[in-house]
């Protein structure tokens, strides 16, 4: 069962007053934020320094991967201004030295204030947390750093500037118990980012210890030495759970061989076939790239092996590589027909190359100098059949399977990541056997199945499970885009023609039923690696006028 240390830290005053680099307002509270308050905690605890339990339970937390964090949503508040000294007591006691009392000018405190602007962020709840996953059998080591830690939260007395009034307590829960809590959920990207919210390393609390050390014997007989700054952290990226990452992309237009106009391939039937073409296209280039690309990164990455050559085997089961790899998605052309200027599905002139796993912006950037005036190579005749332009992510077409927007409907359809009807109750419904009701009581199960399925593959495609639960979801064979053809006439691979493939429409919502901005690409259900499953941004969505 999995489990999770989470760390609760509930503010007295519904307010928070932290800074981040800048002086920019910090939310959430940083991980960094939250270890520092667990130090000073336990190292009150035993007299201003840390025994070796603390010691060792904190390097141990450390350690861990960033948390993820469950808080309040929070506004900035009105802000206002506090008089505080500006440090400057030595030139009014130089004006007491040369005989100067009259309490004017340089012999005056009050002379030497500023104003300190003050714009503390408002909270509906009082409650943050931090929230570490455990393995699913801790060791009786691992139990006793959270039982350490534990005590050591208990004597947090404030998170963010001293008034930030607030009292800690940690648990171990379920992963059905994290669920239940309440509040916005960020996530960690694992992209290290200079804007991002500091956490700890390894070596860390090192560095601490040193800073304070060096805050004690600041004042020396030879002068002021001030402390050293704290350095030992990284700054780590943060999402709402409910709002997914933009993902780069290198996109190509599909040109004749000779460059003389753009060279379409038919969406439902060609599709596979253009995909296929870039894989290979990816591969010569990598092989003849050398460097970084190794056999067997190569395989994994570009032709989606799970280990060496021809992929892993595992009880005679294929292995996939999971989402560390390159997404090969050709770009149905979404334009302008008709008197009525309908948008319109058309044919595909575009492809694009991403992946669907955070980072790896080394490799898309590498694809856009390496494939750019490249053949793809018909596989039956071995003779050029188009060949790649780059092109930017700012054109009109691209846009509309990157902008982010709360509306989005497949151009190819979504195959579902298992059967819709397992126990074949469709058919029984149709024989006429069955009352009204009864049929009624089938399809509604038959829905709710095809609904979790396709629930499941928004997860497996990549997105939180906040985003799958909370989404608006429509199905049927038939596309919602003019231009589509029916569900079961678009090519998917061989081992996924036996499940059931459908046009979906996905309005995302967050908790409150609020739209939520997703940016894409967006492709999901099986066969996503290859441009099955492929949404672009409807038009209800956001407003898209291209010409």
């Amino acid at each position: 069962m999995a489990l999770y240390f989470c760390l609760t830290f509930r503010f007295l005053d519904p307010t928070f007053h932290g800074r981040a680099d800048g002086g920019n307002c910090e939310w959430p509270p940083s991980p960094l934020r939250a270890f520092q308050s667990l130090v000073a905690a336990a190292a009150r605890r035993r007299g201003g320094t840390l025994d070796r339990n603390s010691r060792e339970a904190l390097q141990w937390l450390e350690a861990q991967p960033p948390p993820t964090i469950l808080a309040p949503s929070a506004v900035e508040g009105s802000g206002f201004c506090l008089s505080v000294p500006n440090n400057s007591m030595d030139i009014v006691a130089k004006a007491w030295c040369r005989g100067n009392y009259s309490n004017s000018g340089d012999s005056s405190p009050a002379t030497h204030r500023t104003m300190k602007p003050v714009r503390p962020r408002l909270l509906s709840d009082g409650a943050v947390r931090f929230i570490w996953a455990l393995p699913d059998s801790p060791s009786d080591e691992i139990r006793g750093h959270i039982q350490t830690l534990s005590w050591a939260a208990r004597s947090v007395v404030a998170l963010g500037w001293g008034i930030d009034m607030a009292v800690g307590h940690s648990s171990t829960l379920s992963a059905a118990e994290v669920w239940s809590l309440k509040g916005e959920r960020w996530l960690p990207t694992g992209d290290v980012d200079n804007g991002g919210l500091r956490a700890p390393i390894k070596g860390t609390l090192d560095n601490l210890t040193l800073r304070h050390q060096g805050f004690l014997t600041r004042i020396r007989p030879d002068g002021f030495v001030p402390p050293p700054a704290l350095s030992a952290y990284q700054a780590v990226s943060y999402r709402r759970a409910a709002h997914s990452p933009g993902r780069p992309i290198a996109a190509f237009s599909l040109l004749r061989p000779d460059a003389s106009g753009f060279r379409p391939f038919d969406a439902a039937r060609r599709a596979l076939t253009v995909a296929g073409m870039m894989r290979c296209a990816a591969k010569l280039a990598a092989q003849r790239s050398g460097g970084t690309w190794t056999d067997d990164k190569i395989d994994a990455f570009i032709l989606g092996h799970g280990a060496g050559c021809g992929g892993a085997q595992h009880d005679g089961r294929h292995v996939p590589v999971g989402p560390e790899r390159f997404s090969y998605l050709p770009l149905p052309t979404i334009e302008w027909r008709g008197g009525h200027r309908a948008r319109v599905v058309g044919s595909i002139r575009r492809v694009a190359l991403c992946c669907f796993a955070h980072g790896r912006k080394e490799e898309i950037a590498w694809a856009r100098r390496t494939l750019s005036g490249r053949d793809l190579v018909d596989g039956r005749t071995q003779q050029p059949a188009a060949m790649l332009s780059l092109i930017p992510e700012s054109d009109r077409v691209v846009r509309c399977y990157t902008e982010a927007a709360s509306d989005w409907a497949t151009v190819t359809p979504v195959v579902l990541p298992g059967y819709d009807d397992p126990e074949h109750l469709r058919r029984r419904a149709r024989n006429g056997s069955l009352s009204q009701e009864q049929n009624r009581r089938i399809l509604d199960h038959l829905s709710k199945r095809i609904e979790g399925l396709l629930r499941k593959a928004i997860v497996q495609a990549g997105f939180s499970q906040e985003l799958a639960d909370h989404a608006q979801i429509d199905w049927r064979k038939a596309g919602f885009w003019p231009g589509t053809e029916l569900a079961e006439r678009y090519g998917v691979p061989d081992h996924l023609r036996r499940f059931p493939r459908l046009h979906v429409r996905i309005q995302w919502r967050d908790a409150h039923g609020e739209p939520v901005d997703v940016p894409g690409p967006i492709c999901v259900g099986g066969g996503r690696f290859y441009g099955v499953g492929l949404f672009a941004a409807w038009p209800g969505g956001k407003l898209l006028l291209y010409g």
